[in-house]
């Protein structure tokens, strides 16, 4: 009787380990760390609530998306529909913080893949924890250069990165001194972390390589509580075009701070971040009127794939997608058709799938040429347009092939 106790107790226990095995590859585990506090709290709200109406549409059937990627079937085809779920993290908006939330959701969490972290020097430390254990890291809108310099084998991204971003500012003004605007003298205001440094490099070397003059650099302490000296030299040295480099509060602070103190320059180009979330147009749209800032994101037309995916964010938010939060989004498509690829939640096997990743337009959220990585993980087909504050929203208005609005220069301010 013991002996036959004893066999089904083992029967028992090796169903019971049955059934976790297939519960465990019914369900997709991806952390994702963002500030969800500080200084940088709205964005890192806004890739949340974008992540979650991914999941929205990943998770549950929504055939009127016509072609994008894992919307026309609920839960991932090739793993027998298995569900998705994202463990959030909050970074706290510090290198540290990221670091440690990367670790606990590795080896606590038991997450498959990791996906973040808005702050490029977040993104720094968050990816080398992945990298250490082996874990598929996707950045989705980090777009400091060194972050792909650093022979990580686990490291991706689809967003454009500095490289990209300095090209299109560099061809627009181009194009704007070709007109007959004066584009003499360019100034460069960065926030001193790992983003707006090597921003602030990358347009300083394609200005030179475009026989543009930077005339004024002005780099200052991220997440500071008076520009009024830094705002006081602008206005002295009189720039033609001023690109800032900042993230949503310093960007608030320099626009009140250039209204203070009467300071409109004619050209005014902010480097997505802080210029692209949705609390900047709240604060201070109507202050910024004519601020150029890059895109990939449109809204598009009522029966647009774009505009259907807008309404389901702006239901769970309030407010439009922004290009932020967009490209948060599409980074997080991006990483679970990988996945779905695989049929498997193996690091390895997602790695090579993820390397192996070729998505067309058609199949994106974002007006990117398509998704590839090369060998150092960073996508070859990102790409941009320029936008500009006309009323209470962006307008896309550069390429003139992709504007929806004309440009409207010299910048209105208030």
């Amino acid at each position: 009787m013991k002996s036959g106790l004893k066999l089904m107790a083992l029967a028992a226990l090796s169903l019971a380990l049955g059934t976790g095995t297939i519960q465990a590859q019914n369900t997709v585990k991806i952390g994702a760390v963002y500030p969800l506090s500080g200084n940088a709290a709205s964005a890192g709200a806004s890739a949340k609530a974008a992540i979650e109406t991914a999941l929205e549409i990943i998770n549950e059937a929504h055939p009127e998306l016509g072609d994008l990627t894992l919307a026309k079937e609920a839960g991932l085809p090739n793993m027998k529909g298995a569900k998705v779920e994202v463990i959030f993290a909050d970074n706290q908006g510090t290198p540290a913080a990221g670091q440690n939330q990367a670790l606990r959701l590795i080896t606590e969490e038991k997450v498959h893949a990791l996906v973040g972290s808005y702050q490029s020097g977040i993104t720094l430390t968050a990816s080398a924890v992945a990298e250490k254990y082996g874990i598929p890291f996707l950045s989705p809108e980090s777009v400091a250069a060194n972050l792909t310099e650093r022979g990580f084998k686990w490291f991706f991204r689809t967003t454009p990165i500095a490289s990209d971003i300095a090209a299109i500012y560099m061809d627009f003004l181009k194009e704007m001194k070709a007109s007959g605007k004066k584009v003499d003298s360019i100034a460069i205001v960065n926030e001193n972390t790992e983003y707006g440094t090597s921003i602030a490099k990358v347009i300083r070397e394609a200005a030179q390589a475009a026989n543009l003059t930077v005339g004024v650099e002005i780099p200052y302490n991220a997440n500071t509580t008076d520009v009024q000296a830094q705002v006081l030299q602008l206005k002295d040295k009189n720039p033609d075009c001023v690109i800032f480099v900042s993230y949503t509060s310093d960007a608030i602070l320099y626009v009140k701070t250039m209204q203070a103190l009467g300071y409109k320059p004619p050209i005014v180009i902010g480097d997505n971040s802080g210029f692209s979330d949705a609390a900047f147009l709240k604060n201070v749209g109507s202050l910024a009127q004519g601020a150029i800032n890059r895109s990939a994101w449109d809204i598009g037309k009522p029966d647009s794939v774009t505009y259907k995916i807008n309404e389901m964010y702006k239901k769970r938010t309030g407010y439009d997608l922004d290009d932020t939060a967009g490209r948060a989004m599409q980074g997080f498509f991006t990483l679970i058709e990988a996945i779905n690829r695989a049929g498997s939640t193996d690091p390895a096997k997602i790695q090579a799938a993820l390397k192996a990743t070729d998505l067309k337009p058609n199949q994106l959220m974002m007006g990117y040429k398509g998704v590839k990585f090369d060998e150092k993980g960073n996508n070859v087909l990102a790409s941009a347009l320029l936008i500009q504050i006309q009323g209470d929203k962006y307008v896309a208005v550069w390429p003139k092939a992709s504007a929806t609005a004309p440009l409207q220069l010299p910048y209105k301010g208030w």
